[in-house]
């Protein structure tokens, strides 16, 4: 841990070390270390106080960054937002997170949000008071600093909250086994409202490295990054369209979803570090990972965490556990069992490791066999022609459910080319009754796409009335 503000810290270590990449300038830590103390120094002079809270909304940019780190440095609160999630959910979600303040990056101002609005593009004007002076990060350690939404695939969203120690704690347990040194650079490819986005930061303020930021397409902003984490899907995409472009990576983290061996095995064979992980907005990112292999599993958890597994259900045991979920002004305690957080996620400890095989809220029964969804989905995603598949239960008079599929194929890709392949792969009662294409609609967020909404989509289509 450190002692200090991470951007204080490096830049007495190494003033001139690159901290930052973006396409058109680098940063260093000390050129950070005066804008993040410029932009508290100016949001505070608008009236930002401790403990508020500030709403940043935006697809990832560095200015989202800074904003992020100055408003926890003053002793604020941040709320990163996805610009994607509909009017509908907002209208629901926000009422109940008290959100004081708002700094809108998205340029679609199709939503109107009614919350007072904080000045930033023109920081660098300000001229700071005598009087100014960032927090002291013992002061914030153990305070609110964060609140990332989870997925909210199965109903609406959580607005999880946790404090700086336990994003340090989860940078420094991943960084125990995962080789990111000073002069690496991890590239920032998932969303900073997104729990895994935040890991990357983390591990970056702790380590001291480099981060880069994706402008482009991924497959054009590898060029000089070392590290990256991915979602199966992601990566997929990448090695099917040149896998020449991951020759310079040295590790490739995967989480998110199920990942299929098939894919790892390839990337294996490129001479890349390839790992497997499973981790939770609750527990700040990463809990359980491994180097992969030809095995299912997740691996063993790390540094400071514990796993068990109560009637099929894994609960964790973790120094980076969420203070609670926020709601109406108020920390809400997480569903946890002397201290064991009950994830809700179905899993078993075999062969010397974690497996994971869904939700436990996923699961449901067909003519009296139970159904999971994910050991479906994870036979179809490895058909090289499968981007990924969902497997949705619809009701049926006999059998109380049938399985449905919802399919994002490669192009030009036949879904009766998956139906027939499928057919033997799977026992009778598992078969899709139906099979879909994904809407490009659904397809807005890389992490996870809400399983709520497809059904939803799905039973609009009347298909089976």
């Amino acid at each position: 841990m450190l002692n200090d503000w991470p951007w204080i810290h490096w830049s007495n270590i190494q003033p001139y070390s690159i901290a930052i990449k973006t396409e058109s300038k680098n940063y260093t830590w000390l050129s950070l270390k005066k804008k993040i103390n410029k932009i508290g120094a100016y949001l505070s002079s608008q009236g930002l106080k401790k403990n508020q809270i500030v709403m940043l909304r935006g697809k990832n940019c560095i200015d989202i960054l800074l904003c992020q780190l100055a408003i926890i440095s003053i002793g604020s609160i941040v709320l990163l937002l996805n610009p994607y999630l509909s009017k509908f959910l907002l209208d629901e979600l926000l009422v109940h997170l008290n959100i004081d303040f708002i700094i809108d990056f998205n340029l679609d101002k199709s939503y109107l949000f009614n919350y007072s609005k904080l000045e930033y593009f023109n920081y660098n004007k300000y001229k700071i008071k005598n009087n100014f002076k960032l927090l002291k990060y013992s002061e914030l350690l153990k305070k609110p600093a964060t609140l990332i939404l989870t997925s909210g695939s199965n109903g609406l969203p959580k607005a999880v909250v946790h404090n700086i120690f336990a994003h340090m704690n989860s940078a420094n347990s991943v960084l125990d086994v995962i080789n990111y040194e000073k002069y690496d650079c991890w590239l920032l490819s998932l969303p900073l409202f997104h729990i895994s986005g935040q890991g990357i930061v983390w591990r970056w303020l702790l380590r001291g490295g480099l981060i880069a930021f994706k402008e482009k397409k991924l497959s054009d902003s590898l060029h000089g990054v070392t590290h990256v984490s991915l979602v199966p899907t992601q990566l997929f995409r990448l090695f099917n369209k040149d896998r020449r472009i991951l020759l310079n990576l040295k590790e490739i983290l995967l989480g998110g979803s199920m990942i299929p061996i098939s894919l790892t095995t390839k990337i294996a064979n490129l001479g890349i570090t390839c790992w497997c992980s499973y981790g939770m907005t609750e527990m700040a990112s990463t809990v359980c990972i491994k180097v992969t292999n030809n095995k299912n599993g997740v691996g063993l958890p790390l540094k400071g965490k514990k796993i068990r597994i109560i009637n099929n259900e894994i609960q964790i045991k973790s120094n980076t556990k969420a203070l609670g979920y926020w709601f109406d002004g108020d920390i809400v305690p997480l569903n946890c069992i002397n201290g064991w957080f009950k994830t809700n996620d179905r899993g078993a400890y075999i062969n010397g490791e974690y497996h994971v095989f869904g939700r436990l809220d996923n699961l449901f029964f067909s003519g009296g066999e139970f159904i999971q969804p994910e050991y479906i989905e994870k036979i179809i995603n490895s058909h090289k022609n499968v981007i990924q598949s969902f497997i949705i239960p619809i009701k049926d008079k006999e059998f109380g459910y049938k399985p449905v599929a919802v399919l994002e194929l490669r192009e030009k890709t036949s879904i009766s080319i998956i139906e027939k392949w499928l057919k033997d792969k799977v026992a009778p009662y598992q078969y899709p009754i139906y099979f879909c294409r994904l809407l490009p609609e659904f397809k807005v967020c890389i992490n996870k796409i809400s399983r709520k909404y497809i059904k939803k989509w799905f039973l609009s289509k009347n298909i089976f009335k």
